[in-house]
């Protein structure tokens, strides 16, 4: 079984930037950070020594848009807020050549409750949740862990309620965390605030072989599940539906696979060859060879019922989908695609891109997410810009930053991926090397400014001043696209481009 990656593994590999044709894609470009013209520094400091929102030392006087409002004329500038951490930036861009690219949204659910009350008493392809659960002994609920926004708070004790009326079975709540570090107890009943003392609380361990069982296999091999989950009269799995860079939508039986899964059983459904498919994308469900894989391991012990919802970017609930894991997932994830995708009208020399805010961009390893959504309308030479708080580092956990720094470039990491079962954190490294292999990176976060470069990233202070030297260096009628919610909004092209 393969072992838990070290917490904090030495490295001494010199980094440099990735080679083959990236050091040509940046030439004429800024390296670091653009010295910043007077008030215009964009650099975290202590939030109550300036507006709420704003970063320290910019200007208050500005002209806030909406997207009723006409475009500036030349020389005006446009407020944009981008998420980030647990707040927001405010920056002041070039009006005349921003494009601020926001889907249109779904508006919040008048009553929560009522709607989850509905959904799972009218449920998608499956029969009403207290019908399933008379007689059960034994439930199980795995929810999301805490890198994900699932209201877990709100969709635990709902369920606790319909469950009461069913009998008073012996449940288990199951923190779904993959591959990611297993949860503290204190972290758990974060999660969920409170449940019944007769309830279980428990978080997932990937690396504990003590709690897993081997229900099967797939073509990619033996499928090992959290022995909670396998051996409950009432399987529910809960989960947030969102566009995804692999599975094309989060949420169904991701909440299972990796969820609740063995390592071994991860690290093979992440091999580089999956990961490379080109149908391994955003949005797509069908044809998806790793959607395909999931659904393989996840039919060998599947949910009896699964309730997904869908959020705003307030987190409050837009959409509650129950019933059958597959049926009902794929009718929140064209829910989803209506509310969550945008319309770009080309390619762009200049995407800032943000990764949604807390809790998706507490470290560059989620951060990822945005750059993939931000790579997909990026022009061929252009550059990209991400505003991630990375709060929590690479993170510390896990062989993320193990993959990256034993390499000198990306182009060498790409090379070194063995074809079969991937190492810890392997995928993620793996787009991360392929984007910043076709385009200069540039990030605006609280890492240390040598991890960033080491990460092939170029670290800058000053959003404001480096949009318009980006511009400036692309020539007459460049223009930036605007991302403010990362791969919670994944543009889409309206029609094949042709610009070079």
């Amino acid at each position: 079984m393969a072992s838990r990656p070290e917490a904090n593994p030495p490295k001494a590999a010199a980094m440099a930037r990735a080679a083959a044709g990236f050091s040509a894609t940046m030439s004429g470009l800024p390296d670091t950070a653009i010295p910043p013209p007077p008030g215009l520094r964009a650099r975290p400091g202590n939030p109550s020594r300036r507006r709420p929102g704003a970063p320290a030392g910019m200007r208050c006087r500005r002209r806030r848009m909406s997207i009723t409002q006409p475009l500036p004329t030349e020389g005006e500038s446009m407020l944009v807020r981008l998420p980030y951490g647990q707040g927001h930036l405010a920056l002041n861009l070039p009006g005349q050549c921003t494009d601020v690219l926001l889907p249109k949204p779904a508006p919040a659910l008048d009553d929560e409750f009522d709607a989850f009350t509905h959904a799972i008493t009218h449920p998608t392809g499956a029969a009403p949740l207290a019908d399933l659960a008379r007689g059960a002994r034994r439930v199980c609920i795995v929810i999301s862990d805490m890198t994900r926004p699932t209201p877990n708070h709100r969709l635990v004790p709902w369920l606790l309620r319909e469950l009461q009326t069913a009998g008073r079975p012996q449940v288990t709540v199951l923190v779904g965390t993959g591959s990611h570090q297993p949860h503290t107890p204190e972290q758990c009943r974060a999660l969920v605030q409170a449940v019944p003392d007769t309830w279980e609380l428990v978080s997932h361990d990937a690396y504990d072989t003590g709690v897993l069982v081997r229900v099967g296999d797939t073509a990619l091999g033996p499928v090992w599940l959290h022995r909670a989950w396998v051996e409950a009269d009432l399987r529910v799995v809960t989960g947030f539906i969102e566009p995804h860079f692999f599975a094309g939508y989060s949420g169904g039986g991701k909440g299972i696979m990796p969820g609740v899964a063995g390592i071994d059983t991860i690290l093979s459904f992440h091999s580089a060859r999956l990961i490379g498919d080109t149908g391994t994308t955003w949005l797509q469900l069908a044809g998806n060879p790793t959607q395909q894989a999931v659904v393989e391991a996840v039919e060998l012990c599947p949910p009896h019922f699964l309730v997904n919802v869908t959020l705003d970017d307030r987190q409050a609930i837009t959409g509650v989908f129950a019933g059958h894991w597959r049926l009902a997932h794929a009718a929140g994830a064209a829910f989803c695609e209506a509310h969550a995708t945008v319309t770009a009208p080309a390619t762009y020399p200049v995407v800032l891109v943000t990764n949604g805010g807390h809790p998706l961009d507490q470290n560059l390893y989620q951060t990822v997410k945005g750059m993939s959504a931000a790579a997909r309308i990026t022009r061929p030479g252009g550059s990209m810009v991400v505003a991630s708080s990375c709060s929590a580092g690479l993170p510390e956990h896990g062989n993320f930053r193990n993959l990256l720094w034993e390499h000198d470039d990306a182009l060498r990491l790409l090379r070194s991926l063995p074809p079969g079962p991937a190492r810890h954190d392997q995928w993620q490294a793996q787009v991360l090397a392929e984007i910043v292999s076709a385009f200069p990176v540039y990030l605006y976060s609280q890492l240390a400014r040598e991890d960033a470069r080491r990460c092939w990233l170029r670290p800058v202070d000053d959003l404001e001043g480096l949009i318009p030297s980006l511009l400036a260096a692309y020539g007459p009628g460049a223009r930036v696209a605007v991302l403010p919610r990362g791969p919670l909004a994944v543009p889409q092209l309206a029609a094949p481009d042709v610009t070079g």
